[in-house]
């Protein structure tokens, strides 16, 4: 099975409407710099890949051995790298450009991001935890998490309690997300619903997994 993937930037929301009429709400993604900067093979390093790279970059930000990587290629360079396995890697081209028509309309991809992060927050904003009553002579306990274990069995909190702390900024996919547009013309891609992370996040748009 033929796997494609094209690195973007989250661009925001916007809205489309279909032949019935009804509204879709879409996030746009820009897709116009990829390329083709490392390809994997069977035979050579025992499976089979292609690495993209996205986005623009000046030559001088750039190590040494990368400035190198990319010369082979024949690219210039780019701030973000990525590979992802096909079965068909050697149909690909050192140096070819990946143009947003990569999808078609209708396709079916899955959508890697990283979430928002919320720095650090409580039980009821973290895990969603009920508020204890307002009123009735309750002092202080509105926001608080209550009991963590017993004190003498197990003496301990167990691993994995849910409690306060670091919220957001994980990596998260969402399946079977659907193509509704490509712009090849202005370089982006139309996906319906929403995506993972901040207005100006990367985001990996892959073939869908399981399908839809």
């Amino acid at each position: 099975m033929q796997r494609k993937a094209l690195l973007g930037t989250k661009l925001g929301m916007s809205q489309l409407w279909d032949e019935q009429g009804y509204v879709i709400p879409v996030t746009l993604v820009d897709v116009s710099t990829n390329v083709v900067t490392d390809i994997k093979t069977s035979e050579k390093n025992g499976y089979d890949a292609i690495q993209i790279g996205y986005g623009s970059i000046k030559p001088g930000k750039v190590t040494k051995p990368l400035a190198g990587h990319f010369e082979r290629a024949g690219v210039t360079p780019r701030r973000h790298l990525v590979e992802y396995k096909t079965p068909d890697a050697s149909e690909y081209q050192l140096g070819q450009e990946l143009a947003p028509d990569t999808f078609e309309e209708g396709a079916v991809v899955d959508v890697i991001g990283t979430t928002k992060g919320k720095g650090f927050a409580g039980t009821i904003k973290r895990w969603g935890f009920r508020s204890y009553r307002r009123t009735h002579g309750s002092h202080k306990n509105e926001r608080r998490p209550g009991s963590v274990g017993a004190c003498a069995t197990p003496s301990r909190v167990f691993r994995g309690k849910r409690m306060a702390g670091r919220m957001g900024s994980d990596r998260q996919t969402i399946q079977n997300l659907k193509v509704v547009e490509v712009n090849a013309e202005k370089g982006f891609i139309a996906i319906k619903g929403a995506l993972p992370g901040s207005k100006g996040s990367l985001v990996l748009i892959r073939s869908a997994v399981k399908g839809a």
